[in-house]
């Protein structure tokens, strides 16, 4: 391995260490109770170091956020094609939960966790994000025009079904599903989101598609 070659992976770990350090400070302290200082002092490194390769905490946040949305994003492609639009609705909500139960730090960074980074309430472009919403929504948009939904708003109807799938993670990964086997609640959550795909999808009047 060349000297380049080696200082090229010692930045890439270094990085790797400043993320997963600072993932596990703002998800068990809060976001606005950790500082860089803070950051630098568990990775025992000086606060100078992290500023190499970040220029503040939301910086940081956004980056863990970008991974995060990637891997989402990753799984929501590998989705296989098929002509049914109830079927890929299907697939969205198992490769959603899926995706949050094995990566719940990453979970909890994206959608739970209280005190965003300035960076998101500023309103600044976050085409990573919305980038798994639309291609979400797309697949909801041609539910509805097949006729499987009841005409809606596809904006309303996505936002429902997110919310359906949102609900059972936050739960689970809340701990507020005491009254169920833990070893079971994967299995509980996929039957969940059957149970209301098939009263709301192909259990409803099919109608003639939009013209």
């Amino acid at each position: 391995m060349t000297i380049a070659a080696r200082k090229q992976r010692e930045k890439e770990e270094m990085k790797e260490l400043i993320l997963e350090t600072a993932m596990k400070l703002f998800l068990e302290e809060g976001f606005g109770n950790v500082s860089l200082r803070h950051i630098a002092e568990k990775i025992e490194y000086s606060p100078s170091t992290i500023y190499l390769y970040f220029k503040d905490k939301d910086e940081i946040l956004y980056a863990l956020h970008t991974e995060g949305f990637n891997e989402l994003y990753r799984r929501q492609q590998a989705i296989p094609p098929t002509k049914d639009p109830l079927q890929r609705i299907r697939k969205h909500g198992e490769v959603y939960i899926k995706f949050a139960l094995e990566n719940h730090e990453y979970y909890n960074l994206m959608f739970i966790m209280r005190g965003p980074a300035r960076k998101f309430e500023n309103g600044e472009e976050w085409n990573v994000g919305l980038r798994s919403y639309e291609f979400f929504r797309k697949d909801v948009r041609a539910a509805i025009d097949a006729g499987v939904f009841q005409p809606a708003d596809p904006d309303v109807a996505t936002f429902a079904l997110w919310s359906l799938v949102h609900g059972i993670v936050a739960l689970i990964l809340r701990k507020r599903c005491t009254m169920m086997d833990p070893d079971q609640l994967p299995v509980v959550a996929q039957k969940a989101l059957e149970f209301v795909m098939d009263n709301t999808g192909g259990g409803v009047k099919r109608h003639s598609p939009r013209q």
